[in-house]
């Protein structure tokens, strides 16, 4: 039995707790979202350590938790989630993560298997070459340094008033596409010249542009009125982020609060990833101002690629965009630091929810989901690997009680990008798939290796086990039939 398995208090099948006195200075307890089988191997690994580190963060409240999805980053676990308030409270780059904004967007179609299929490689073709993919790719938009602030400012709304998609689109993406309080004076020099020639581009690594087809409905009427009909419609997700530009963003003030966190602040932490400063600190107020800068910049990023991905499903599919039924589902964040208001303890707070690999899952009736949504909830988009399938879920009020309205992202990773590209080859990760009726088009036929179903879980486990704890509920799954990676 590993020291872990003796320190883990067991709540139920689906929850477990790092208790509060595993380390002294920890200042909440633990709370881990997984089966028994999930939890092996996820004690295999260093996440639950960076669980129990973000527990020492100031003004953390409630708990330090991770997703079924959780597996090792930077600082904090991918799939964790924590709270802090903002009266005493800190911010942590670490928690938000690096891809500021990496997100995704859900599109439905009038379109069946039966129409698509025939043109799958078609599609895929025109797709990958209307949507700039790949490490370090650049644009079709040439935009000045002028024009990126105004990108920084306006958020998605910038990309509809230059003609890549609609004001319904903004309609259902989180913040309507912009969070507030953006300022561009808080970005470096190094940072705009990174971001002025990568926007409109899908990226490299987990990134990609997926279509999908239905194949389960478990909750008909919330998926009928997210505009999911029947099995065998075509979906598109597209999975993406801030790219460059935000990783700049959160280096150059992980600089600053390396530098602050101690020497000015006195905050003693366990990690010296985990650097903070303190919400209503000038370095705190920068470094907000900045991420929302980056996280207008992704939104913008995944507007301007649903243009074109609408664009080439015209193409290709040779019908009108009304005809198509192109419209969009949902938009969500998975890396963000956002205000929010909870009930902790029987006190109204306003906090601020780290949520880094994790989905926002707001329940019916709040006040900040859109209006369509606000009868059965928020639309929760987790993605699963190229090989399986996705889910589309809802929150629910126990996730705003127990897990600050928050819920997993995706499979999470069962093995690193080295030890996937040991183990497998790209050729034939691409070979196996498309004996699956799976198209691929990949600028890095190698880097396929990395992405391979076997070097992550299983995405249905994954959402079983939030299903199951309550933080949010299964309405539909999709699996994919063409994707493209960068």
């Amino acid at each position: 039995m590993s020291q872990w398995e003796k320190k883990l208090n067991k709540i139920d099948d689906y929850r477990w707790e790092i208790p509060k006195d595993y380390k002294p200075g920890m200042r909440v307890p633990g709370l881990i979202y997984a089966s028994e089988a999930m939890l092996k191997s996820i004690l295999e690994e260093q996440s639950l350590e960076q669980v129990a580190n973000v527990a020492f963060l100031p003004g953390i409240v409630q708990h330090s938790l991770a997703m079924p999805d959780i597996h090792s980053g930077y600082g904090f676990p991918i799939g964790g989630v924590a709270a802090t308030t903002v009266k005493d409270g800190v911010i942590s780059p670490g928690g938000v993560g690096y891809d500021i904004n990496c997100g995704v967007r859900l599109l439905r179609t009038n379109l069946t298997e039966e129409e698509v299929r025939p043109k799958i490689k078609e599609l895929i073709n025109e797709l990958f070459t209307n949507v700039p993919s790949g490490l370090g790719s650049e644009g079709k938009i040439r935009i000045t340094e002028r024009e990126l602030d105004k990108v920084m400012i306006k958020g998605a709304r910038w990309a509809i008033e230059h003609g890549f998609g609609f004001s319904e689109d903004l309609e259902v993406t989180e913040e309507e596409g912009c969070l507030d309080g953006a300022n561009p004076e808080k970005i470096s020099t190094k940072a705009k010249k990174r971001g002025i020639p990568q926007l409109g581009t899908l990226g490299s690594g987990n990134h990609f542009l997926e279509v999908q087809v239905v194949s389960e409905i478990y909750e008909r009427d919330i998926a009928k009125v997210m505009g999911i009909d029947q099995v065998g419609q075509v979906l598109v997700l597209i999975h993406t982020g801030s790219r460059g530009f935000g990783h700049q963003v959160c280096s150059d003030h992980l600089r600053i609060m390396e530098v602050v966190v101690q020497k000015k602040y006195g905050i003693s932490l366990p990690d010296r990833e985990l650097a903070c400063v303190p919400i209503n600190s000038e370095e705190g107020k920068d470094y907000l101002a900045a991420m929302a800068c980056a996280a207008n910049y992704a939104w913008t990023n995944r507007q301007c690629i649903t243009h074109w991905t609408r664009e080439s499903f015209v193409k290709i599919m040779g019908k009108s965009l009304s005809e198509l039924g192109m419209k969009q589902i949902y938009d969500v964040a998975h890396n963000i630091a956002k205000m929010e208001k909870y009930s902790v303890n029987d006190k109204d707070l306003t906090l601020c929810v780290h949520r880094k690999g994790a989905t926002r899952a707001f329940p019916a009736g709040h006040k900040d989901i859109p209006q369509r949504y606000k009868r059965v909830g928020q639309p929760v988009l987790i993605p699963g690997d190229m090989g399986r399938c996705s889910y589309i879920a809802t929150g629910t009020d126990k996730a705003m009680r127990e897990s600050f309205g928050s819920t997993c992202h995706g499979a999470g990773r069962a093995q690193s990008r080295t030890a996937a590209r040991r183990s497998l080859r790209g050729a034939e990760v691409a070979r196996e798939l498309e004996s699956r009726g799976i198209t691929v088009k990949t600028g890095s036929i190698s880097s396929l290796a990395e992405e391979a179903s076997q070097a992550y879980k299983d995405v249905t486990d994954v959402v079983e086990v939030a299903h199951q704890a309550g933080i949010s509920r299964k309405v539909a799954m999709a699996v994919p039939i063409g994707v493209i990676k960068g």
